[in-house]
């Protein structure tokens, strides 16, 4: 019997298998050791910056010069992105600038206010009727000859001064001050009337430069609502500021409300025309009693002044002041016989 085995690998011999599984096998305990997975190796974004800065300083020590114009090429280009970026922007910003300006402030190029104080509500439907006493909306105490004329007058004379100065703004002031007379307001019906009578042969000069301010009820506040129309119209305060009333008014005017709103004397300028002869003596007692009054009542805000102010107001309109001029908003707040405190454009 032959007995010889083979050893060797040949192609009729069985196929070899493992006993064991690949793991460990622990013979004591007759148990597979199981081998552990290698963990997951994680980037930590620090060990990631410090081994970036090794290598690039690494690099830098081999190829100085290269590093060098690598940064300097980086910065070239940041500042040429900077510099359009910033002359893209500054011409936007000049766009817009000039628009706002142009629409906000219609009569920038204007200086000057000429102020007409408003005293009547026209309510005539003829315009051929405006020295008419009938055509005007009169309070008893202005039921004379000639009142109508006096108002007339006053409009004839802002459009004169106005027409003699192209820095000049001319301002009719007056609100809705008389409740039978419908909402009209004594501003637009100075408008109408200089319109009817063709701006008195200026019309190509002045009607263009020819606002209202419609909301004064008082001579104080005809002149500083109307440095406030004037800031809304122009974006800024006037230099000079005339005033158109009747002459028995000036001291009214000149010396007490200017004062209250502390502009400059040497810039305020007043322009006085007669009343209606027929009235002069009781004008000038009504007129010494209001003064009296507003000496002690600079602002208006107290007493009987604020008490006529508000039935000058009879359809209850919201004034819309300081809106268009916050930096004299303190003007508009402060109520004291003492000089105004606080800091003014015009200081």
């Amino acid at each position: 019997m032959n007995n010889n085995y083979s050893f060797g690998s040949t192609s009729n011999s069985p196929k070899s298998f493992n006993a064991y599984p690949s793991s460990d096998f622990d013979i004591e305990s007759g148990t597979i050791k199981r081998t552990r997975k290698p963990k997951k190796s994680y980037h930590h974004p620090i060990k990631m910056l410090k081994s970036f800065a090794n290598r690039f300083h690494y690099y830098s020590k081999l190829h100085p010069l290269l590093v060098f114009f690598i940064f300097l090429s980086f910065g070239v280009t940041v500042l040429i992105v900077l510099a359009v970026y910033e002359s893209h922007y500054q011409t936007m910003n000049s766009f817009v600038n000039l628009n706002s300006g142009i629409e906000t402030y219609p009569f920038s190029n204007l200086k000057n206010l000429v102020m007409v104080a408003g005293h009547s509500v026209y309510t005539s439907s003829n315009c051929g009727k405006v020295d008419k006493e009938d055509s005007w909306f009169l309070e008893s105490y202005q039921k004379h000859p000639g009142q109508a004329s006096s108002f007339v007058t006053h409009i004839h004379e802002g459009v004169e001064i106005v027409a003699k100065d192209n820095e000049a703004l001319l301002l009719f002031s007056g609100g809705e001050t008389r409740k039978d007379a419908g909402p009209r307001s004594e501003a637009q019906s100075y408008w109408t009337v200089a319109e009817s009578e063709g701006w008195f042969g200026k019309e190509e000069s002045v009607r263009r430069r020819a606002m209202t301010e419609e909301h004064a009820r008082d001579s104080f506040e005809n002149l500083l609502f109307s440095v406030c129309r004037f800031r809304e119209l122009t974006g800024s305060y006037p230099r000079n500021i005339t005033v158109v009333s009747y002459d028995f008014k000036e001291e009214r005017f000149k010396q007490l409300h200017r004062s209250a709103i502390g502009f400059p004397e040497s810039r305020f300028f007043y322009s006085g025309t007669p009343g209606s002869s027929t009235s002069k003596e009781a004008a000038l007692r009504g007129e010494a009693m209001v003064r009296s009054q507003f000496q002690e009542d600079p602002f208006g805000c107290l007493g009987s002044l604020r008490r006529k102010k508000l039935g000058r107001d009879p359809f209850h309109r919201t004034i819309p002041y300081p809106n268009g001029c916050p930096e004299i908003k303190g003007l508009f707040q402060y109520c004291d016989p003492a000089p105004y405190p606080g800091t003014l454009p015009w200081g």
